[in-house]
């Protein structure tokens, strides 16, 4: 597995996919950037990592040229050594970015094969950061190393029927090589009631709450003109929202919160961690997404949904197709991009406690009986039997066998924790803190 986005565990998705495919008896070894502290080479949890250090980040287009550049050419190299030492059947990339299609075609030549991992649409989410669509020979290129990763894949996997309409479409992969495979939380993990932050609960108002990455494309703007509406024009002084997370718009957020006088409503808490986190969102009374409409925001699963849902939330999000398939009647859907009306459904909804309650409970079943990672397992397997069809059958669970994989899967993650390294223990706790911020 090739990953440049995020290190490993912290890539809640990546490291689901491979401890279910190491669950279900294969070897799997991944390859991404470290994280401070980080050893360069370990097995977590019976999956081998190799990791490079990480390359500086930067905003401008030369400082992604340059990340992207090392970071092929690093994991390029690791991967050499896994070849020789282990050896390994299946090139399977986690985009972004695209340009791992490359490597997987020099190992194409010795008969490898090819897995398109399809976490983000590139051309879409370059277009959605910058004013006008930014450079439109960047985003032409962005749109030809996609096809080039489609063209070239044994099979794509996506993570939605949206993504699943660009592979078609756009990418012209025939049906039968594309498989969903949705982001999930662990069922076991969704079973598990969390203690709500008492602070937060004597405050007698209304807790609202966002977690997320605070980037130009997230929207969050979009929720702190909001808020002004509904403190100076709708006349609400009962709430208290809470804005939790990192991002490179979080500055410019907090000049437009002072700009608009809500200092006494609005809180920039920074990253919080692991428990900490959970219990804060747990004494929310209202969880908010502001994602606006876009080419992008419009087919992305955006995971905090579930996340929010998982622990009986109601959500206030603006009316987007992927956000509609994911909450269904868990949310109140408001018309897209209008800051007003977004205003107006909080109002709403904070005098209703029933309707709230309904929300979230809605959300709550939609996770325990259908969007759970449980269910995902068995469509990421099925690719594995594609792929591999030569692979032992004795090594590959069988499809009525499937639901029992995720729970080997989780099992083994639980007992395997002393393999980890010290700070990767610590890494591991803050995984709740990942997902939410994807």
């Amino acid at each position: 597995m090739l990953l440049e986005n995020l290190p490993f565990p912290q890539d809640l998705r990546v490291r689901r996919e491979a401890f279910a495919l190491s669950s279900a008896g294969y070897q799997v070894t991944v390859i991404c950037p470290s994280a401070k502290g980080q050893l360069s080479r370990e097995i977590v949890n019976g999956v081998r990592v190799y990791r490079y250090p990480a390359p500086s980040t930067g905003n401008g287009l030369l400082s992604y040229v340059w990340e992207y550049a090392y970071s092929m050419a690093a994991s390029f190299v690791l991967s050499l050594g896994a070849f020789f030492r282990e050896g390994f059947d299946v090139i399977h990339a986690h985009n972004p970015p695209d340009t791992f299609v490359f490597i997987a075609l020099f190992y194409k030549v010795f008969g490898k094969h090819f897995v398109y991992d399809h976490h983000d649409l590139s051309p879409e989410m370059y277009a959605a950061r910058l004013r006008g669509g930014g450079n439109p020979n960047v985003y032409r290129v962005l749109v030809w190393l996609e096809k080039l990763s489609c063209r070239f894949a044994d099979h794509v996997i996506v993570t939605n029927e949206s993504y699943k309409k660009i592979a078609l479409d756009r990418g012209r992969v025939p049906e039968q090589r594309i498989t969903i495979v949705r982001n999930g939380i662990e069922l076991d993990r969704a079973m598990v009631p969390i203690e709500p932050d008492q602070a937060l609960r004597q405050m007698g108002k209304t807790i609202i709450g966002y977690v997320g990455v605070m980037g130009v494309q997230d929207g969050v703007d979009y929720l702190v003109r909001a808020l002004h509406h509904l403190v100076y024009h709708l006349g609400r002084r009962d709430f208290y929202c809470l804005l939790v997370g990192f991002g490179d718009a979080m500055e410019s957020l907090k000049t437009l919160a002072q700009e608009l006088s809500l200092q006494d409503y609005v809180c920039f808490t920074g990253p919080i961690f692991g428990e900490g986190l959970r219990r804060i969102l747990a004494a929310t009374d209202i969880c908010v997404d502001s994602s606006p409409a876009n080419p992008y925001s419009d087919r992305s699963t955006i995971f905090k949904i579930m996340e929010y849902m998982s622990l009986g939330k109601p959500i206030v999000v603006f009316d987007l197709p992927e956000h509609r398939f994911t909450a269904r009647g868990a949310a109140v859907y408001v018309t897209p991009n209008d800051e007003r009306a977004f205003a107006r459904a909080l109002a709403q909804l904070m005098d209703d406690p029933n309707r709230r309650m309904a929300l979230g409970a809605c959300g709550s079943g939609r996770i325990k009986t259908q969007l759970a990672w449980d269910y995902s397992i068995p469509n990421l397997l099925s690719v594995y039997r594609q792929v591999l069809p030569e692979a032992e059958a004795s090594k590959v669970p069988a499809p009525h066998e499937s639901k029992g994989s995720a729970h080997i899967f989780q099992e083994h993650d639980a007992n395997a924790a002393p393999e980890i390294s010290q700070p990767n223990k610590v890494l591991a706790q803050t995984e709740e803190t990942t997902a939410f911020l994807a």
